[in-house]
């Protein structure tokens, strides 16, 4: 089977700590998905397009999931110009 856009992602941009009970919320997942679009020079799809397909991937409230990789730089790179 081949994997989608939203596994890549998930698989390359994400990781997951079930020891944790820290979240990442929906901006900054949504975030992070369009930092790895970006970087992999793909178009993002819409955030509802996005939000339909991680519902069967991930529990939007807790999920465990952690940013990784260099989506995760340019994603806190851009959200916090001042690091800069």
């Amino acid at each position: 089977m081949a994997h989608s856009q939203y596994d890549t992602f998930l698989s390359e941009a994400t990781s997951y700590d079930t020891e944790s009970e820290f979240t990442l919320d929906k901006d900054p997942l949504y975030g992070l998905y369009t930092s790895w679009c970006y970087i992999n020079e793909r178009s993002p799809r819409a955030e509802s397009a996005f939000w339909a397909a991680m519902k069967n991937r991930i529990h939007p409230d807790r999920n465990g999931l952690r940013m990784k990789g260099p989506a995760a730089a340019d994603y806190i790179l851009t959200s916090y110009p001042g690091l800069v």
